[in-house]
């Protein structure tokens, strides 16, 4: 017979939502928001931090959801690809990625959204080869790239310049 599991409480505030949890030790925060908060677009790929598509933002820094436990995040507040939009008006960086095809399948689509949204945050101007280092840790098998490196920098465009199109 097993040790008894170690139960642990968590305050935390997610997209602007305070939650206070009682969680097993060994929660990862994206099972946690998977599973205990209903925040489905967290995905979980590698669960080894290699492909990216578990990216969240924790106190305004990307994170691998799958990496950090729950309890490593208490006190945090966290942003999922579920509090990008206001509501049915997407966000520029969404925006961008519709309008330049940069998904296909969508499996890693809402993990670059949130590293995306992190750079942004940090440099408002990037260059394509400050996009691609950035995003070089989120792995996608269906696009190619080119089209996420394009909507990035049209949304940072965008977010400069609002009254513009691109």
């Amino acid at each position: 017979m097993g040790a008894p599991k170690q139960i642990l409480h968590v305050d935390l505030v997610v997209n602007g939502t305070a939650y206070s949890r009682d969680v097993e030790a060994r929660r990862t925060l994206a099972d946690f928001l998977r599973d205990d908060l209903n925040l489905t677009g967290t995905h979980l790929g590698c669960e080894h931090g290699a492909c990216g598509a578990c990216t969240v933002i924790v106190d305004g820094q990307p994170n691998r959801a799958c990496l950090v436990l729950a309890v490593q995040a208490d006190g945090s507040e966290i942003q999922t690809v579920e509090g990008l939009a206001a509501g049915e008006q997407l966000n520029p960086v969404q925006e961008a990625f519709k309008k330049h095809h940069a998904l296909q399948c969508g499996f890693c689509t809402p993990g670059f959204l949130m590293a995306a949204s992190a750079l942004l945050q940090t440099n408002s101007d990037p260059t394509e080869l400050e996009v691609r280092e950035y995003l070089s840790g989120n792995i996608c098998r269906c696009t190619g790239y080119q089209f996420i490196i394009d909507a990035v920098l049209s949304a940072a465009h965008k977010m400069r310049e609002p009254g513009t199109s691109d």
